[in-house]
C-alpha cells in the first residue's frame, strides 16, 4: 500500500549520481490500476494544507445530528415516532399513520428506516415533511429498493438543518 508515500523527485548528473540537486518534493495519491500498467497521482506539499483538521467552525453546525458531538438523543419519543404506511404516491412518497402530532418539516432531513416488509431494516434521508389536513407526508431522498406496500412499519427520526435557531428551539441544544 502505497498511500500518502514519500516522493522525492532529483535531477542527477548520471555520470557522477553524487550530484543530485532534489527538485520536488510530494507523496502518493490517487492510484488507477490498468491490465498491464498503473498511475499514481503525485500530490505537492500544499496538498496538506487543504486537508480539514479539528473542527470547523462555520455559521452552520458542522456536527451531525444525534452523534457524539451533537449529544441529541434520537431515541427518544421526542425525536422518533412510528407508524404506518397508510397511502403511496410513488415509491419516494407516501402518507403515514400513528406517528402523533408534530409540526411540518419535523422530520425532513431525518431518517425514515422501515420496520416491515420487503424493505425491514433499510433506512433512507427524508427530503421532505408535510402535513395537510391532518395526513402526515414524507417525501424521500431516494426510493426504497423494494416497492413499499400499504402496512409497512415505519420508524422517522428527526432532522435538523444545522441552523443555530432550529439547534436551539427545537432541540434545546445550542451549547453543542
Amino acid at each position: 500500500d502505497f498511500d500518502d508515500a514519500r516522493v522525492d523527485v532529483f535531477r542527477v548528473n548520471w555520470r557522477d549520481v553524487a550530484q543530485r540537486v532534489l527538485m520536488r518534493r510530494g507523496s502518493i495519491g490517487e492510484v488507477r490500476r490498468g491490465p498491464a500498467s498503473f498511475v499514481a497521482e503525485v500530490r505537492g506539499l500544499s496538498h496538506y494544507l487543504q486537508q480539514p483538521k479539528g473542527r470547523l467552525i462555520q455559521f452552520t453546525c458542522d456536527a451531525d445530528l444525534g452523534d457524539a458531538r451533537c449529544g441529541v438523543d434520537l431515541t427518544s419519543a421526542v425525536n422518533a415516532a412510528d407508524g404506518a404506511v397508510s397511502s403511496i404516491t410513488d415509491q419516494r412518497t407516501f402518507a403515514i399513520t400513528g406517528i402523533g402530532t408534530y409540526e411540518p418539516g419535523w422530520f425532513a432531513r431525518g431518517v425514515a428506516t422501515i420496520t416491515s416488509g420487503a424493505n425491514a431494516g433499510r433506512s433512507a434521508e427524508i427530503k421532505r415533511h408535510v402535513t395537510v389536513g391532518g395526513s402526515d407526508t414524507i417525501e424521500l431522498w431516494q426510493p426504497m429498493i423494494d416497492a413499499l406496500e400499504i402496512g409497512d412499519g415505519v420508524r422517522l427520526t428527526a432532522g435538523c438543518d444545522k441552523q443555530p435557531s432550529t439547534c436551539s428551539a427545537r432541540f434545546a441544544n445550542f451549547v453543542n
